[in-house]
């Protein structure tokens, strides 16, 4: 059930949107250069929509059209932060709002011809768009007040929402000048505030979901409630792979409330009333499953023919000067494996979708992290045409990437069932926590091999490093990313090592396996971060070198690596002597372009207990949009990774995954999040982005500290497995 991976050609990327127009909803323009002339118009509520990201209504509210999903990260704050900054708008004026499934208009324009929301792109690839969106939309307020006063549009100020004249007095609120500036033509160029002007980006702003979340108005996909609606649970094969082979549905339609029981591709439905009618009559079915091509190890037994694998050689990902000749030069050789388990998503909202079907439509309301995905999905299951399906994307309660399914399984899952019944109730499927444990995506598991060869005076002379495990893109849209045989998904992070190594070598064996698996939160450098990381501490040690100085020593030619580890080192108290039974560790790691240093400090008591008391990170993405967020995800990022590395495991028993929901795969808890400091780099550089980047560093951090403490090494995680007593 192993094999390599095949090379899949990349998809085709565009750049820029190119400018397009909605009936009924007037002109809107996507940017792309130079932006094309056109009239624009006024939506049907009457709201001046300069272009496809900007509603200006005549109440004077200013709603900026969100392309990438809400579900806790800060879009909804941070983009519309950069509209309102070139549109020079009041920050109580703005609202966000998602965007409707469209792809021309709202491609992700760092994937291709995809809208949606992933690899912390969503500041990245909107930044210079919405600067634009922003000031075309303040030059047509300026054009509007200038030839109703009849005064030079030079001489026309903007300042939180109000357009004003200061030689004749006159003044105007964006939403008196949207309609003459709906008759206007969008200009062809417009001219960027000078960062030093910027008055909004940088500065901390109340987040725009915070009081709806916080005042329980927040509408998610378990709050919709549409007249006659049904709700449906999916009863999936116990096994990955397996299928339906007889089902004895008499039990389940006896119980009052239950009103079908269909059969779905992806298993068993019960249509019911309510959520608890249709989980008693998914209890009560009764299934043959058929488990001749299903996945019946243990999870030990595919991490046993991972090692076996391991043996030979794979594919090359990055290959520099010769290190097995190098090897013969070393005055001191290092070696090390590190074993990775699958890992759940667990987001604190259970999956769900909500599909109404009609002859000619059909319209979805879920947390929509791929709206391009999903919608053809629909299309496809219902036999409409992508444009006679409408997503409506809502609030999501977390994903970590597991809303991102290439197969759209939640939308594919509701359509199917809305078909079965042939459309005639709105159906809302759901999925227990259970359900999505035991039968969801998870990140794959990886063995990794590391070889080191240092010189006589502790450099550095050769390394290797071998990674076995499952592809994450391979047979999906998604496919792209695999290049001569390499899924970028599985190296990323050590076939970019930043270390000055004059011999090194990274090679892959991707494997086939029928556990289903999916990008997880900074998706690669989990693991490669982790393995990278605590195997140049082991190096520094070998040299007798302290940790910092040592990867300084390799890091001359990547200044903002050395940047945030100098600033972690300095915050983090790098060299100040720890008690007995506590240490401190280090690690910086660049994922998604922004570059990220954790110092660690943790204290192992005599029982073996790990506490991680006090971390310190240095974070450089670029120019700071919203420093707040961009603590709030440093810290998210630090306890979703800390519960993954001391606590988090998916395990396998014949195939059966043995975890069932938070009491047996293990979240961070509360009383176990330390204390967190975040400094923030002052970058002109591009923004980048930072729902993914605090992840990868804690694990590492948190090992090396581990070892300070107890001379003791964690190779395998999750930790929680180790018996540190007595070190």
């Amino acid at each position: 059930m192993l094999a390599r991976q095949e090379n899949t050609p990349q998809p085709n990327r565009r750049q820029f949107l190119k400018a397009s127009a909605l009936a009924g909803a007037g002109l809107v323009i996507g940017f792309h250069v130079p932006v094309r002339a056109g009239k624009a118009a006024a939506t049907a509520d009457g709201a001046f929509a300069p272009n496809a990201f900007v509603r200006i209504a005549p109440d004077n509210t200013v709603t900026v059209m969100i392309k990438h999903i809400e579900f806790g990260q800060g879009t909804f704050t941070g983009l519309s932060t950069i509209v309102a900054e070139e549109l020079d708008a009041d920050w109580d004026q703005v609202r966000a709002e998602h965007a409707p499934a469209n792809a021309k208009l709202y491609n992700n324009l760092h994937w291709g011809p995809y809208q949606g929301t992933g690899g912390s792109t969503a500041v990245a690839n909107s930044y210079d768009q919405l600067r634009q969106a922003g000031a075309a939309a303040r030059a047509m307020l300026v054009e509007a007040a200038a030839k109703r006063w009849g005064v030079p549009a030079q001489e026309i100020t903007v300042d939180k929402g109000v357009v004003a004249h200061a030689g004749s007095g006159k003044r105007a609120r964006f939403g008196e000048l949207a309609e003459e500036a709906a008759k206007l033509s969008p200009p062809a160029e417009v001219t960027l505030k000078d960062p030093k002007d910027f008055k909004l980006i940088g500065t901390r702003l109340p987040r725009k979901d915070s009081r709806s979340k916080t005042r329980g108005e927040a509408v998610y996909t378990i709050d919709m409630k549409l007249p006659g609606m049904v709700t449906a649970l999916v009863a999936r094969p116990p096994v990955f792979g397996g299928k339906a082979r007889t089902v004895d549905a008499g039990a389940a339609k006896a119980i009052d409330g239950v009103l079908d029981v269909v059969q779905v591709p992806r298993g068993v439905a019960v249509v019911a009333r309510d959520f608890w009618t249709a989980k008693k009559g998914r209890d009560a079915l009764e299934i043959d499953w058929d488990l001749s091509a299903a996945e019946t190890r243990r999870s030990d037994a595919i991490m046993a023919e991972y090692k076996k694998i391991a043996d030979q050689p794979g594919t090359i990902a990055r290959k520099e000067g010769d290190a097995d000749t190098a090897f013969d030069d070393a005055a001191k050789v290092v070696e090390a494996a590190f074993d990775f388990p699958y890992l759940a998503h667990a987001p604190m909202e259970p999956l769900n979708c909500v599909a109404r079907l009609g002859a000619d439509s059909c319209e979805i309301w879920t947390g929509s992290q791929l709206p391009t995905v999903d919608q053809m999905t629909a299309a496809a299951i219902s036999g409409l045409k992508p444009e006679q399906v409408k997503i409506n994307t809502l609030l999501a309660g977390g994903s970590f990437g597991r809303r991102a399914t290439p197969d759209a399984d939640m939308v594919s899952e509701a359509v199917s069932v809305a078909k079965a019944i042939n459309g005639r109730a709105p159906v809302r499927l759901l999925w227990t926590r259970e359900d999505d444990i035991r039968g969801g995506r998870y990140r794959p598991m990886y063995h990794h091999r590391l070889k080191a060869g240092l010189d006589a005076d502790g450099k550095v002379i050769a390394w290797t490093h071998r990674i076995i495990g499952q592809s994450i893109v391979k047979g999906t849209p998604f496919a792209g990313l695999i290049k001569n045989g390499i899924d970028k998904t599985s190296v990323e992070g050590a076939d970019t090592l930043p270390y000055a190594i004059p011999n090194l070598t990274v090679d892959l064996t991707t494997t086939d396996v029928a556990v289903p698996v999916l990008w997880w939160r900074a998706v690669g450098s989990t693991h490669t971060a982790y393995s990278t990381e605590t195997f140049i501490d082991e190096l520094a040690q070998a040299a007798g070198k302290d940790p910092v100085a040592f990867r300084m020593e390799m890091l001359a030619e990547h200044p903002r690596h050395l940047g945030v580890l100098k600033l972690a080192a300095e915050k983090g108290d790098w060299g100040k002597p720890m008690p007995a039974g506590k240490g401190r560790g280090i690690a910086v790691h660049e994922s998604f372009n922004s570059y990220v240093a954790e110092v660690a400090e943790v204290a192992v008591d005599e029982s073996g207990e790990i506490k991680v008391e006090r971390v310190v990170c240095a974070v450089d993405c670029g120019r700071p949009i919203n420093p707040d967020v961009i603590k709030a995800q440093m810290e998210g990022g630090i306890g979703y990774g800390l519960g993954a590395i001391l606590h988090e495991a998916i395990t396998l028993d014949n195939g059966r995954v043995e975890q069932s929901n938070f009491d047996d795969y293990l979240p961070l808890r509360i009383d176990e999040m330390p204390k967190v400091e975040v400094h923030i780099v002052d970058s002109t550089e591009k923004p980048t982005g930072v729902g993914e980047p605090g992840v990868p560093p804690i694990g590492p951090a948190v090992a090396n500290a581990v070892f300070a403490a107890t001379g003791k090494r964690i190779r395998t995680l999750p930790m929680a497995q180790h018996d540190l007593r007595g070190a």
